[in-house]
Formats: structure tokens, sequence, C-alpha cells
């Protein structure tokens, strides 16, 4: 895999500008005017709410992520399946890992689940913004939905053409962007300056004093200032680690001014809807359309940069064997992290879509957001603090308890919009999450029921057989879990078939805690006739493994590998089979040439 992490001081940043921050840059469109929907504007809200936003981001990103989960990196890469590595790596055995595997699968999901509200809510709310128009102020609601819906599906369908041509223009796009935002703030601020103020935490604890138990719900809306926070840790690996950071601190001034900016509008004007659009239609009318398009571009680009993230995950958790395979195809010949998983692409917009037309709006889908994403920074904080108590770095272990402390006030406070729509978090979270337990258990279960033979006891017969010396010419390729263990298909083709050729190779795939790198490992003498062949590839690696073995001088005549037939009365395992069944076997994913495949059957009852 080939990463450019020497982009130059400036390139860094304006990719990173447009392959992370495309999120948590677009949350100014809806946040203040989400929370100003529940809350009265306030002069002491207002300054409460902006204290509130500029506190969220500097503990729940800066300190979170930038500072704690981007100094946990493996090679560069980041995320809870590489938090869940690490402490592999730490814990050996026992209950708390197992406590972290289940951590790491619950927020894996949720972020697969919140993969699907973000393009929704962004693209819509930025389409919402053409209600400003004068000539489209009529527009119906139905209408907008359609308009996200078609963008929505356009930005879909061409995933497969991979985004690496047209990702050079994302940096530029999002840098104006961030332009705006942060002149539109000044601007605004300029005709209040003592709205700066606000930074204090002062007026934080005041809107708590004043509001109470009311005030802890509009937690559960200000948080949207933060969602995609995650990304700066879940999207290291493109990028390192330096140029994520650098990009963080001129997003955060530029977000944070456009906050003071909209807060100092909302108490000069009293208009609480659409408060950014409204703002620069206030500002400069002449410059609200190109703005506008500007942010619908933001907006896709967001929607991509999480789209390749999903895509990222989940090829994540195919090798690291938490997900059933799928067809994976590499959409770029240079950098190997740009894949597409069509299953994962037709599903997802399916979702995004249903999302929109469900919700109708972007203040509706406001209440389906913010559970996953506050969800999944609980459980960074809680699987950091099992890494950092670990480590030489223990002093870090009671700042991330503080961290976390306030993940799960801000978590809690989500619970109240259960009723009115967080309820589809929890239902597009809970399709991943039962997907990877029962492939995962189920995995484990087919191993125990097929009952593999050690390489000892299957030695004797296929020595026998051998020496008998009515052998096929040519090599035949045995896939293997391991070199030490013989599947039953195996001892069925060997020993009951005596299917023997010249040159047996058993193949064996391992792969390692690390994400990069490819060792191969050629035993020539297991026994007569028999060689033994590892490959171990980090778990982001895109293996060729014809390529590998032609380098070793062996070319096939026929590869053997093992389909099992399932047989169960139990209703976990039947879904277990159906998943089997519709998802490529590890030789399709591999892309082996089908006319050398044997794939011979094994029943087994579950």
């Amino acid at each position: 895999m080939t990463h450019k992490h020497e982009d130059s001081f400036w390139g860094g940043i304006i990719k990173a500008l447009g392959l992370v921050f495309g999120d948590i840059g677009t949350s100014p469109i809806y946040t203040l005017t989400i929370v100003f929907a529940l809350t009265k504007p306030t002069v002491a809200n207002v300054y409460g709410i902006l204290s509130l936003v500029f506190w969220t981001m500097t503990i729940l990103v800066t300190v979170e992520y930038a500072w704690l989960a981007m100094a946990l990196g493996r090679k560069g890469q980041g995320g809870e399946i590489v938090l869940r590595e690490i402490l592999i790596k730490m814990l050996k055995q026992g209950r708390l890992l197992a406590f972290a595997g289940f951590l790491s699968f619950l927020g894996v999901s949720l972020l697969l689940g919140d993969g699907v509200i973000t393009p929704a809510i962004s693209i819509l709310s930025a389409v919402e913004g053409l209600l400003l128009i004068p000539a489209l102020a009529g527009t119906k609601q139905t209408v907008l939905v359609l308009i996200a819906a078609l963008i929505a599906f356009t930005l879909f369908f061409f995933q497969h053409r991979g985004t690496d041509k047209v990702a050079k223009i994302f940096g530029p796009i999002m840098a104006l962007y961030f332009g705006a935002l942060m002149l539109s703030g000044l601007v605004s601020i300029a005709g209040m300056p003592g709205i700066v103020k606000a930074i204090s935490p002062h007026y934080a604890f005041e809107f708590f004093r004043q509001n109470g138990f009311a005030g802890y719900i509009v937690l559960s809306e200000v948080i949207l200032c933060a969602t995609g926070g995650e990304a700066l840790y879940a999207d290291m690996g493109h990028l390192g680690r330096k140029p994520i950071v650098r990009a963080w601190y001129f997003v955060f001034f530029a977000l944070y001014l456009n906050y003071l900016g909209q807060g100092a509008f909302i108490l000069s004007s009293g208009q609480t809807k659409n408060i950014l659009f409204a703002m620069i239609n206030h500002q400069a009318p002449l410059l609200y359309i190109p703005f506008l398009l500007l942010t619908i571009m933001a907006t896709i680009i967001a929607s991509q940069a999480i789209i390749s993230g999903v895509f990222s995950i989940v090829y994540q958790g195919i090798t690291t064997r938490l997900m059933p395979l799928m067809k994976v195809d590499y959409t770029s010949t240079h950098i190997q992290s740009q894949i597409y998983i069509g299953a994962v692409n037709w599903t997802l917009m399916t979702a995004v879509i249903f999302v929109m037309f469900f919700f109708q709006k972007s203040g509706n889908l406001a209440a389906a957001y913010g559970m996953a994403v506050t969800g999944s920074m609980t459980i960074t904080a809680i699987m950091m603090i099992m890494v950092y108590s670990h480590t030489m770095k223990k002093w870090k272990v009671p700042i991330v308890v503080v961290v976390g402390i306030l993940d799960l006030i801000y978590f809690t406070s989500t619970f109240s919009k259960i009723p009115h729509g967080a309820y589809w978090s929890i239902i597009l979270a809970a399709i991943p999450f039962v997907t990877i337990m029962v492939w995962t258990r189920g995995q484990k279960a087919l191993y125990h029921a097929l009952k593999p033979l050690d390489l000892e006891t299957f030695m004797i017969s296929y020595e026998q057989i051998f020496g008998k010396g009515r052998n096929i010419p040519g090599t035949g390729l045995f896939f293997v879990r391991g070199l030490d263990v013989i599947p039953p298909y195996l001892v069925h083709c060997v020993i009951r078939s005596n299917i023997i050729y010249e040159r047996n190779v058993l193949i064996s795939i391992v792969r390692t805690d690390e994400p990069f790198g490819v060792e191969s490992l050629h035993t020539k003498e297991m026994g007569p006739g028999l060689e033994g062949f590892e490959i171990q590839a980090g778990y982001m690696e895109v293996i060729e493994i014809e390529k590998i073995i032609r380098a070793y001088g062996i070319t096939e005549k026929v590869i053997f590998y093992g389909i099992e037939d399932i047989a169960t009365t139990n209703p976990i395992w039947k879904f277990f089979a159906l998943i089997k069944k519709l998802t490529p076997n590890f030789v399709q994913f591999n892309k082996l040439p089908a006319a050398k495949l044997q794939g011979v059957v094994t029943r087994v009852e579950m």
C-alpha cells in the first residue's frame, strides 16, 4: 500500500480539509438552527449555548481525538478496530479483552449507522437553503427532499469509478468554504464585538443554573457541533497525524468564528430559522446563491468522505474476520485505500434516501442524530482508558476519564430523543452489530463443528497413499486456515478420494495485527510431495496470491477449497448459513482464476 505522507505543509492541510473535515465542517448549517428551535434566543441563552459549543469542540474533538486518540495509531492507522488490535496485543486473553472486543463491535456498528444519517442531514439542510431565494421561497418540502435524494443518488452512482481523480478538487473547495464561514462570522462579530466573551465557561455554567434539566436536554442538540470529530482518528491512515491536527486548528477557528457570528446575528435580528443562510443573505444578498452552491458542494464532499470511511471500516472488518467477505474493487492504481464495495454502496444509498423521505426535514433528522456519535465517542474513551492504563503514559488516564464522563453526559442526554427518531440510530447500528456478532460466533462454532484433523494424524495416511505412486501429474493447491490443522475437505479429497498430485501445496493466509506488510514463508519439505506456503499480510493489505506464489516457482494445475453446507435447526445458525451463501467465499474474494477452482462440499451439523 502506498501512502503519500510527504505532502508539503500546506498541501497536507488542504488535502485534510477535503478528506477529513467535511462532516464537522457542515455542522454550522444546522446546529444553532436546531438548538434555538428548542431554546428561546435570549441574551443569556445565546451566550450560554456559544460557550457550550466552544467547550464541546475543545474537549470532545481537540482533547479526545486530536490529542489523546491520535497518539494511539498502528503504522499511521486509526479507528476503533485499531484500538481493538492494540488491546489484543496488550491483554492477550481474558474477560477484559472480550469486553474490549464487544465495545469495538458496538463502536464500529454505531459509526456505520451514523454513515446513513450524516449524508442525509448534511445534504438536506443545504438544499433547504433554496427557500431563502425569493423566487423559490414557496418550494414544497417534498420537492426539496427529491432534490436532496437526487444529489445523494448521483453521489452513490459514481462511487464505482473511484474518487481518486476528483479528490484533488475537494481540498480547495473545502478551503474556500471554511474561508467563507470565517469571513461571514467576522463580518457579523464586527457589529457586536462583545459576543467574543461567550468563550468564557462562566456562561455555560450560568445556562445550566437557569435552565436546569432542560439545559441538560439541550446538550443532545449542542453535540451536533462536534459530529464528525471521530473522523480525525478514523481517517488518520489516509494522511498521517500531523496534517490532520494542523488542519483541525484552522477548521476549529473558522467554525467557532462562524458560530459567534451566527450568535451575534440571532441577537440583532431575532432570526432562528436557517440562521447561517439568513445571515449570509442579510450580509451579501448578491453572494447568497454562490454561497449556497458552495455549501451544497461542501455537503457532497462531506458525504463522500463518510462513504469512503464506511468502505474503509468494512474492509478492515473483512480482513480482521469480523465481517463476512464481500466483493471489493480497487478504484485507484496507486492509492490502495481507494476501494469500492458494491454491496455496501447500494445498501447505504437505499438507507440514506429512505431516511430523507422518512424524516422530510433536516430539523426532524436532528432527532435521530447525535446518539450514534456520542455513543461512539464514549466507547473510544473507555477503550483509551484500557490502553493508557497498560502503557507508560498512565498520567493520561485521569484526563481520559474526565473526557469519558463528559462523553457519557452527552450520550445520556440524547436518550430524550429516542421517541422522536433516535430509535433509528439504534435500528441502523443494530444491523451491522447483529451481523458482526452472528458472523464471529458462527465462524468459531463452524470451526469446532468441522473437527479439523491435526497434521501428524493426517500425515500417516497421506504418506501411505502418496507412496503408492498413483499420483496425478502437476501441482495442486489446497487452502487451509493454518498449516498445522487439516480441514475436513482436505481429508475427504486426499484420504477418502485419493486425490493426490505429484506436488501438493497447502496455502494459508494469516492476517497480522499490523495494518501493512506482506511476508511469505515457503516450507518445501513437509512430507513427500507436500509443501506449505504461508502468506502473512497486514489487515489493510490487498494481496495478489497468484503473483506471490509465482515468485516461488509454484504454477498450479488446480485449486481446491472447502465449502460448508450447514445443516441446522437453530435460527441464529440459519441466519449465519444464509450470510455464508449470499457472500463470496474466500477464494472468490481473493480473485483466483475460476477455471482452476474446485470447491469441495462438506456437510456440517451445527
